[in-house]
This record gives structure tokens, sequence and C-alpha cells, in this order.
């Protein structure tokens, strides 16, 4: 079975599981078997148990999405990390404020630095990559994959400026894209 159909298999019975049980945090609620699996593609559990909470309550983001975010994460550990988990996770402090700025663009701060600790596997286990918030300045700032801007994140190497393009660029090609522009 392949590393993707293993994911979703993990995924479903998750889901599955939160239903008929009920949720609890990430460590409890996330089997031996299970958590194997997704160390070994630089995943914890209470990242799957995010994703899995917040599709079984609202249905977003969908297992598709998280299974291009999962693509995104692993082949970063595989290929950047070697396969060697990061150790020292970030704190909800070492993350910039919601309203700081990037050429006059709020949040982008924020998003960035917690799609970098996504790649790394330094995520705060209180934080999860794309979260509402996210999921909302990613569709109104030109409607971006949350997978795309992990590897525009990765390709721009720590160039914030790469990054602001892009995000610029995806805004601009969305308002050009709207019937009133046309």
């Amino acid at each position: 079975m392949e590393w993707n159909d293993k994911f979703m298999a993990i995924f479903t019975e998750m889901v599955a599981r939160f239903h008929t049980q009920g949720g609890s945090h990430g460590e409890q609620f996330v089997l031996l078997h299970e958590r194997e699996v997704l160390a070994s593609m630089g995943y914890t559990p209470q990242e799957m148990y995010d994703y899995v909470e917040d599709y079984a309550q609202l249905g977003d983001p969908s297992p598709s999405t998280i299974l291009l975010i999962a693509a995104a994460r692993r082949s970063f550990f595989l290929t950047v990390q070697r396969g060697i988990a990061g150790s020292a996770q970030l704190r909800d402090t070492d993350l910039p404020r919601k309203e700081e700025t990037l050429q006059d663009i709020g949040y982008l701060p924020r998003i960035i630095r917690k799609a970098e600790a996504k790649l790394y596997g330094t995520l705060p286990s209180s934080m999860m990559y794309y979260c509402a918030e996210d999921r909302a300045f990613l569709r109104t700032h030109g409607d971006i994959h949350p997978a795309d801007f992990l590897y525009v994140v990765w390709g721009a190497h720590g160039d914030r400026q790469k990054v602001i393009s892009y995000v610029l660029r995806m805004m601009d090609d969305a308002k050009s894209r709207r019937p009133e522009a046309q």
C-alpha cells in the first residue's frame, strides 16, 4: 500500500472514531500503529488529529486538501530533513502576532512562519497549519491552495520577498478573474 493510501485510511478511520467516540487530545486519540505510519512521514499525532477534528466538525479542510498538505510535509521531511524530525518546537510566542503585516498585508508574516514550521515539523502542538484563520487568509488573498503555499515558502528558502511577490501576484490574478473586472 502506498503512503498516501495509508494516510487516507488512517484519516478515514480517525474521522469515524471521532464521530463514534468523540474527540480527545491528539496523543491519546491516535493509535500506536497510526502513530508509526505518521512518524514515517514526519507527521505528529496532533497534526493529524487537528485535521480530523476540523473535518469531522466543519467539513473543512477537505480530505484531498489534507492529503496534499501531508504530501508537502512528507516530501520536505524526506528530502530536506532526510527523515529526521525537527527537534525544537516553536512556542506560540515565537510566531508573529496576527496583526503584523508585510507590505501592508496583514497576517502574512504569521502564516509564512507557520508554513515554515509546518515544513520543518516544529509547529507547536497548540497550533495548526491551515486553521480557520489560515483558510480565511489564503482564500481572500488569491484563493491560494495551502499545499501550494507550503511549496512556495519551501522554494523561497527564507526570502520573504519571494513569498510576498507570489501572494501579490495571486491577488492580482484573482482580481482579474472576477466578473466585475471584465
